[in-house]
């Protein structure tokens, strides 16, 4: 499995998986916001994936990440893998390989994921593994909830 940037040839393999996550993220697919954020990443090299054939842009994506980078804060805006790769590492590996990158120390990385109320909760325990600890933003309807790994020099 390697981490690569995201090309313009992968956009209809990204929007093949955020089709497939739709159930747990909400419409995404036809959604032009969503579009254009993803083109953004592309194009600023902060889309981050997977491919099921490595080394061939435009081939399925097994997972992706993207980044919003405003040194020194930063965010997860958005990460999946495809139900057929979970369970394999691939979603450890793209956040810890857009961590790496990260320049700006101390600093602070975000992430709105899964409140305590949503089908999609074991997100947090993923997080809550990978050093993000829970903060009290919790939507009012316990869907969503920010949890935040601080970035420490050495």
């Amino acid at each position: 499995m390697q981490v690569v940037l995201a090309v313009r040839a992968d956009l209809p393999a990204w929007r093949g998986l955020a089709d497939e996550v739709e159930d747990l993220f909400g419409p995404m697919v036809d959604d032009p916001e969503f579009q254009a954020a993803l083109e953004r990443n592309v194009e600023r090299g902060t889309a981050l994936c997977v491919r099921d054939a490595p080394g061939t842009p435009g081939a399925a994506i097994a997972g992706g990440v993207l980044m919003s980078v405003h040194p020194p804060r930063y965010e997860v805006s958005w990460l999946a893998v495809s139900t057929a790769f979970r369970g394999r590492g691939i979603g450890t590996l793209l956040v810890r390989s857009a961590l790496r990158d990260l320049t700006a120390v101390p600093g602070i990385v975000e992430v709105t994921t899964f409140g305590p109320d949503h089908p999609g909760r074991h997100a947090r325990g993923f997080y809550e593994h990978l050093g993000f600890e829970p903060t009290g933003s919790v939507s009012a309807d316990g869907t969503r909830q920010t949890y935040r790994l601080r970035l420490q020099a050495g």
